[in-house]
């Protein structure tokens, strides 16, 4: 692949030049597609997943905190989840401090 990018940038101008410009931002435009497949597509993606998990929480589910705490879910508020962890112990966090991790996903549940 790069011998023939090589081959491609280092051809001589084609009459009229209209190719030639063509050719020049190949590379760029490559560029632009490779980070968006790899990087851009796969983040819109799983911050998708992310706020579809947080809108589907229940009452007794049980979730994973960012912060690694265990619990099940008690309460719902419209930002606020208060969790149940062991021996009555509760908590109330934000929604978004909810993991969505890789062993939870919507089909799952």
């Amino acid at each position: 692949m790069a011998n023939l990018l090589n081959i491609l940038l280092m051809a001589s101008p084609a009459q009229g030049g209209g190719q030639s410009s063509w050719l020049s931002f190949l590379p760029l435009i490559l560029i632009v597609v490779v980070f968006y497949l790899f990087f851009i597509r796969p983040q819109m993606k799983r911050s998708k997943d992310q706020k579809k998990f947080r809108e589907s929480l229940q009452k007794g589910q049980k979730i994973i905190t960012i912060g690694g705490i265990h619990g099940k879910i008690v309460e719902i508020q419209d930002t606020t989840v208060t969790i149940e962890v062991e021996n009555e112990v509760r908590f109330r966090v934000e929604k978004s401090a909810i993991a969505l991790d890789s062993s939870q996903t919507i089909e799952n549940k």
